[in-house]
């Protein structure tokens, strides 16, 4: 499939002109590669609700969950440079973790949300990071470990950051600069610099409205002892919205929802993993990122999910498409609207980022369409 550049850039840009004028888009951006190139960069409205500060191609804003996709690869790399299979014992790497029946829990299990670790019962606080370490290390499975799968909202990133560190010997974002980002000069911060703030565009909770789909697990969401709600609010801390546009908070390199990234180089890093990964991935870390490997009914989001070794893929029995038109393709979205996938398959990378948060976790039709739009320019 081949798109023609000039053709989808017309048809994009009039749905991007949409979301502004009749979808209430605030600021944003939107990136989309093929075969290793930039064929569509749109940036549109503003960094502030006083519509002072427009958005310009260098604006960064915080990705949320998209992170966990930019954590997952800096993981698999670290497993295929130290020659680590994925279907190897957690507790093999992170002796501490083989506690209360999780000395059997594999890397693949662990990164596909199958280890349920999606909440823990101790009551910790997201910046305490020894304190979330020990109470994941001493956290017995909510289900037993590969028998299902629920979505790990904040457990996720320590997962992934706490195996970097016992493997590779340094944070997980300073791996990721190290490894990806300085290379390719990518503005993707996972723990942001002081001297990029004026950068950064202001997040604005969702405005009060009906709730989204799927309707039971958002009322599960605001509803005490549910595991949803359990699953999004442990550990603890970080819950308003204003208070991730705070410098100190940026500054925090929180894995599983603080990344901050322009839409070009989040679309710039999955189109590294469109076309084939070189010369950092090797085919078969390209096929654990597209292979799925759990693929049913999801215990926290409540409705059919599926996820390869880090990243969300499209569910068989999903009602609603979130990625490409492609059994290949993977992905990570942000909560409020943020995107961003790899379709293989086709050499397609798509990115896009927002500020004026929508009342969903999971992508939402502005960046939807605008993804439909790229296969019907095609069709």
């Amino acid at each position: 499939m081949q798109l023609d550049p000039d053709e989808l850039r017309s048809r994009i840009e009039r749905l991007f002109r949409e979301n502004f004028e009749r979808f209430g888009e605030l600021g944003a951006a939107i990136s989309i590669w093929q075969n290793g190139k930039a064929i569509v960069d749109l940036v549109g409205g503003f960094k502030d609700a006083r519509r002072e500060q427009p958005w310009t191609n260098d604006t960064l804003v915080l990705i949320w969950s998209a992170t966990k996709g930019i954590g997952s690869a800096c993981l698999l790399h670290v497993l295929q440079e130290y020659k680590i299979d994925i279907e190897r014992s957690v507790a093999e790497f992170w002796p501490e973790f083989a506690q209360n029946g999780k000395e059997s829990i594999t890397l693949a299990q662990l990164l596909s949300h199958q280890a349920g670790l999606c909440a823990l019962d101790r009551q910790v606080d997201v910046l305490d990071y020894p304190a979330v370490i020990r109470a994941i290390e001493e956290q017995k499975p909510l289900w037993p470990p590969g028998t299902a799968h629920g979505y790990h909202a904040r457990t996720f990133g320590f997962l992934l950051d706490a195996l970097v560190r016992r493997i590779a010997g340094s944070p997980l974002n300073e791996y990721w600069r190290k490894v990806f980002a300085d290379p390719l000069a990518l503005d993707i911060w996972i723990g942001l610099p002081e001297a990029l703030n004026d950068r950064v565009a202001t997040m604005y909770a969702a405005k009060v409205g009906k709730a989204p789909e799927p309707r039971k697990f958002y009322v599960d969401l605001a509803t005490p002892g549910t595991l949803a709600r359990k699953a999004f609010t442990s550990p603890g801390g970080l819950h308003a919205i204003s208070a991730m546009n705070k410098p100190e908070v940026r500054a925090q390199p929180i894995v599983s929802f603080g990344g901050i990234a322009t839409a070009h180089s989040l679309g710039h890093f999955y189109s590294l993993l469109a076309t084939g990964g070189a010369p950092f991935f090797s085919e078969q870390t390209l096929r654990w990122m597209s292979t799925t490997l759990t693929d049913g009914l999801d215990r926290v989001f409540q409705i059919p999910t599926a996820f390869s070794a880090g990243f969300m893929k499209e569910a068989r029995d999903s009602t609603k498409k979130i990625l490409a038109r492609s059994t290949t393709a993977f992905g990570h979205p942000g909560a409020g609207g943020s995107h961003a996938f790899a379709d293989p398959a086709n050499g397609i990378a798509f990115a896009y980022v927002m500020n004026q948060m929508e009342q969903s976790v999971l992508p939402n039709d502005k960046a939807l369409r605008l993804v439909a739009e790229i296969y019907k320019t095609a069709a």
